[in-house]
């Protein structure tokens, strides 16, 4: 069994898709958002989870693993947010280097990174290229690729994703291959429920928001075919219906209306989708534990997450290599 350390761990997507080989356990994860971090513990129940602010966790206190993992934050590159890369005024471009600093420290056979697809052209390629000779300063050999959930996680969710995998020993980097496409056969009636009544609170009704969002949306849906579900985006001043099959690109933002939040028509009326369906639309299994949070803090916890069956694709990869 290989030792993972897991750094931006989130509610444990990486993770969990590493586990799901059963070559792997994390042993360590550090995660500063508490909410996040309530949710990773109630699924890793052999994990306490590390609150600190990264910046302030000495090495020497995380211990030594096979493997370190890690979707360093992507607001700071996202064509989402305000694409300011290492200059974010939040702080949140430079946490590549704590990784670094980890790297350098405690040097694990592998490293597997994920952010945004804008990651590599950001600023003209400059922030790629910064985090490529970071790597090659510290003598790891790497590769990446850009991997969408609907061709390599059987996922009805089109979500691209750059992953970066990183080897200390070119023996290992050398019989690592990418995971293949494979044919989806997941639909959105996989992640969604079309049928069944849910709580009032998601649904779009007369008068509960402001402007005319309701009228637009009965508007645009009154001709479409229940039974041929399509998924709808509020896009400021109208309502745009994704005809690809599957659900959009989940954002943080989901659960607050307004702009690019996905919209459903089901046989109880138009709605939002629940927490559960978009960590279904990540990949995550029904038994995974919701904590009881606000809706607001678990719709970002599914938006800032991973697909779990594309990292469990790369993981199965990466210990062919390593075995």
């Amino acid at each position: 069994m290989y030792t993972v350390a897991s750094f931006f761990a989130g509610v444990g997507g990486i993770d969990l898709g590493f586990e799901q080989t059963t070559h792997f356990k994390t042993v360590y994860a550090n995660e500063f958002d508490s909410y996040a971090a309530q949710t990773f513990e109630a699924n890793f129940t052999n994990v306490k989870v590390d609150q600190r602010d990264i910046h302030l966790v000495p090495t020497e206190e995380v211990p030594n693993t096979d493997v370190i993992i890690g979707g360093f934050p992507c607001q700071a590159f996202s064509i989402a947010g305000y694409r300011q890369g290492f200059d974010d005024e939040k702080g949140r471009g430079e946490l590549f280097f704590e990784l670094v600093r980890m790297l350098e420290n405690k040097r694990p056979r592998v490293a597997l990174f994920e952010n945004v697809k804008n990651l590599v052209g950001h600023d003209n390629g400059n922030t790629f290229r910064v985090i490529c000779e970071q790597l090659d300063l510290l003598g790891y050999k790497y590769t990446y690729q850009v991997l969408n959930a609907m061709y390599y996680g059987n996922l009805a969710q089109n979500r691209e994703r750059i992953y970066i995998v990183a080897f200390r020993d070119e023996e290992d980097y050398k019989k690592f291959v990418w995971p293949s496409t494979i044919k989806r056969t997941n639909t959105v009636k996989d992640l969604i429920d079309f049928n069944t009544k849910v709580d009032d609170k998601y649904y779009y009704t007369e008068g509960k928001y402001k402007g005319d969002i309701y009228k637009l949306l009965v508007e645009a849906t009154k001709d479409d075919d229940i039974n041929d579900p399509a998924i709808y985006q509020w896009r400021r001043k109208y309502v745009r219906q994704n005809k690809s099959g599957v659900v959009p690109t989940l954002t943080a933002n989901q659960g607050e209306g307004g702009h690019n939040v996905c919209i459903i028509k089901t046989k109880t009326g138009l709605r939002k989708m629940t927490p559960r369906e978009c960590f279904n639309t990540q990949g995550y299994p029904e038994q995974y534990v919701l904590p009881k949070q606000s809706d607001s803090r678990l719709y970002k916890q599914a938006g800032n997450s991973v697909c779990v069956p594309v990292i469990k694709r790369i993981a199965e990869k990466i210990y062919d290599a390593i075995r």
